[in-house]
């Protein structure tokens, strides 16, 4: 059951805990549509574990009404921390008096995987220019007090999501748990899309003998090492190769992963892993050090796009980091914002930061 903790304050400001995706979808999913692109983290999390008939039915029926219903019913239960168990969310609500209806204004997901805990992920529907320090600090001051009752510090191995979200967080929870924030972020990066409208394509053929295609599972070597290599590249988040053969049996099964095959070896892949009814998002795209230079990331990060958008999707989305060459790749294939260009509306700013904990960190 969600439960509710009001804050009793001139802003009415409130905190939910939603203990299943369920909950947490009946209550927030039309604000999420909204802002489909920006919330597509916690909103494709969410989607995965609430099961496909109730992701493609259900959910998408949820209106204004259904979700203040639901809000409304979470206000008669309130869960001990001692309950908890599982993946849960945190929303923060708020409005000007008792008698409008609340707004969404922040999200918390702690939520795991085959491969472990994700890091904790923070977004808002709010544009980065209203969040103001001012606003921004109470909810998060809610946030990371009820975060302490549910899960223990060390839980809090890094929070992802818009930097400035990100930044008032850390500094917030080490000041409550003295856990020090590591020296250097564990990803700093754009937050990109591209649409039909932006999509660059490209009549140069493939050389001969070259493919694109969905990977097989007779590809799983192949492409179990490139996930390896790809994680590894990250320092933050090593993968061992069993590991890494456990994600890329789950991501063939699932048909999310393409690779691009020269001279019957799976040189670059390219993986979408977050997607919701109008947006997809690319998730991991590496080319193994030795086929590099030859554009192959480009012609297989252009197909992978054309195909979700042709299939319907309104955009597709990735992350980039600030320092990575990648920029002129997605560049090249459409995506906005980068190589130092004007960044449009939806463009943002995300990072991670990590905390020294000590303890094992999960993987993402």
């Amino acid at each position: 059951m969600p439960g509710l903790t009001p804050v009793h304050s001139s802003s009415n400001t409130f905190i939910v805990y939603h203990d299943t995706a369920a909950d947490f979808l009946s209550a927030t999913f039309p604000t999420l549509r909204k802002h489909e692109e920006s919330a597509n983290i916690v909103l494709a999390h969410a989607l995965k574990l609430v099961g496909t008939e109730a992701a493609l039915t259900g959910v998408h029926f949820t209106n204004e009404a259904d979700a203040y219903s639901s809000l409304s019913q979470s206000r008669s239960s309130s869960p001990s921390p001692s309950d908890h168990t599982g993946p849960f969310w945190l929303t923060v609500w708020s409005a000007p008096s008792p008698f409008i209806t609340p707004t969404l204004d922040l999200v918390l997901s702690c939520v795991n995987w085959t491969l472990g805990d994700y890091p904790i992920f923070l977004w808002t529907p709010r544009h980065p220019s209203q969040v103001s320090p001012s606003w921004l600090m109470p909810r998060l001051t809610l946030v990371a007090e009820h975060l302490l009752d549910y899960v223990p510090p060390e839980r809090v191995f890094s929070v992802f999501g818009m930097t400035s979200l990100v930044k008032y967080f850390a500094k917030l929870w080490t000041e409550m748990t003295s856990i020090r924030v590591e020296a250097e972020p564990f990803y700093a990066a754009y937050y990109t899309y591209c649409t039909l409208n932006t999509f660059k394509d490209c009549d140069a053929p493939l050389p001969a003998g070259d493919s694109i295609r969905r990977a097989r599972m007779g590809d799983l070597e192949g492409v179990a090492q490139l996930c390896k290599e790809f994680a590894d590249d990250s320092v933050y988040f090593p993968l061992a190769l069993d590991s890494a053969r456990v994600e890329a049996r789950e991501l063939i099964q699932k048909g999310v992963i393409w690779i691009y095959e020269a001279d019957g070896e799976v040189t670059t892949i390219c993986a979408v892993t977050r997607s919701s009814q109008n947006v997809s998002a690319i998730t991991k795209v590496y080319t193994t050090p030795k086929w590099r230079r030859r554009g192959f990331a480009e012609h297989l990060v252009r197909y992978v796009t054309r195909r979700l958008l042709e299939c319907g999707k309104r955009s597709v989305t990735l992350y980039v980091g600030h320092s990575n060459s990648a920029q002129r790749v997605y560049d090249r294939v459409g995506f906005v914002g980068l190589c130092g260009k004007a960044k449009p509306e939806g463009v943002e700013d995300a990072l991670e930061l990590g905390f020294v904990t000590g303890a094992p960190r999960g993987h993402w």
